[in-house]
């Protein structure tokens, strides 16, 4: 009996202090919590920021925008433009002002396209300073604008408020993303993913010549690539580089992460309104169509035309051994589906019938399950679920 009482009061304890980041429970009521962390305290005095201010829609917005403005200068500005005269440079060259540009918005807007090689072109500071942190930031909007547009719909006759960004910012990355990321960063170096700031080693092939072998805090980008559903990877082959994703299970464990979040909102977005339903609905149609577009890869890479594909039970072309079609398959429904963009396979190489299926989950705005926030708006505006019955 009084083992029962204090595993009962552990676990009481347990689950009144821990975030539950996934779980949406930091913003699952339509009034977000009064409680703040003390990280989270200092940060809004730093900042000087009233945590508990209620914005209008109007003020959310335009702190949202001029929030992204700024990281996009000091991206453009701080990094891409001076980079020759940042330290662990490597010896890159400042990127041109347009290419510099093009990588600030695209990173800034959780975009994440690459014009460059990262390994040849972006130094470690950029890399992690730089682009990382737009990784997390960009990420946080987007948490932070599912946020806002769950409560427009719960709080319809509240004036338009809509809570705080700064708030929904701060402890979208302080609760969710980077308690999340460190664990997940844990797990991926044990899988063999490269973490250190090491320069370029050259080394002597079996042929005899000559390879440059580039390390970098891969790590930390990676976990964060994935779980933000950005997708810019630290290489240019992206997580098909044995770096990035060097095994079986790193592979599996990237697909989650980039699955993790744009399941979870839904559930999040129904504790707010105050209709769980409508939140698993949501969640089983994007299971639904994930399920098809997974299923329809699966079998197109597996069944590939030609006597090549027969020779490899399958279409191995662009695939990495260590993960075969049907993995690759996986990841690129996924990745599509999530709007991420990362590749574990090159998608220019797959099927005529697996890449279709690619294309549409890219047409078809971001439902299967779409990227973190993006997702549940896209799923709403679609007829997934009805937004007037979810004010009630």
């Amino acid at each position: 009996m009084h083992s029962r009482r204090r595993y009962r009061s552990a676990r009481w304890w347990w689950r009144s202090r821990s975030p539950r980041p996934c779980s949406g429970a930091f913003w699952r009521t339509p009034t977000p919590s009064p409680r703040h962390l003390r990280i989270e305290r200092v940060t809004y005095r730093v900042l000087r920021l009233d945590p508990d201010a209620d914005q209008h829609w109007r003020s959310y917005v335009l702190s949202l925008l001029g929030f992204s403005l700024i990281g996009i200068v000091v991206l453009f500005g701080g990094f891409g433009r001076l980079q020759s005269h940042l330290p662990l440079s490597l010896g890159m060259a400042a990127l041109p002002s347009d290419g510099a540009w093009n990588t600030a918005v695209s990173f800034v807007t959780n975009t994440n396209w690459q014009w460059y090689s990262g390994e040849a072109a972006v130094g470690h500071l950029y890399q992690m300073a730089g682009l990382a942190v737009q990784n997390f930031l960009s990420a946080a909007v987007g948490l932070s604008v599912a946020a806002a547009f769950a409560r427009s719909l719960a709080r319809s006759e509240n004036g338009g408020r809509i809570g705080n960004f700064w708030t929904d910012l701060i402890r979208g990355t302080l609760r969710v993303l980077l308690p999340i990321a460190f664990v997940g960063a844990l797990l991926l170096v044990a899988e063999g993913v490269v973490q250190n700031f090491d320069t370029p080693h050259m080394i002597t092939t079996l042929a005899g010549g000559g390879q440059s072998v580039p390390g970098g805090p891969v790590v930390s980008q990676e976990v964060i690539k994935e779980l933000g559903t950005n997708g810019g990877g630290f290489y240019n082959a992206n997580s098909a580089h044995p770096f990035e994703n060097p095994t079986a299970l790193s592979n599996l464990f990237e697909i989650y992460l980039m699955l993790l979040i744009p399941f979870a909102i839904p559930l999040a977005f129904g504790r707010i309104v105050g209709a769980r339903r409508n939140g698993y609905v949501i969640a089983a149609v994007m299971s639904l169509l994930l399920a098809v577009s997974v299923t329809l890869l699966t079998v197109a890479e597996r069944a590939g035309p030609g006597a090549a594909s027969a020779a490899a039970d399958g279409a191995m072309e662009g695939k990495e051994v260590r993960f075969g079609e049907a993995a690759s398959a996986l990841f690129a429904a996924a990745t599509t589906g999530t709007s991420t963009g990362a590749v574990d396979a090159m998608h220019d190489s797959l099927t005529a019938p697996g890449g279709g299926v690619a294309l549409l989950n890219m047409m078809s705005g971001e439902i299967a399950p779409g990227g973190v926030g993006s997702g549940l708006t896209m799923r709403l505006r679609s007829g997934c679920a009805d937004p007037p019955r979810c004010r009630h």
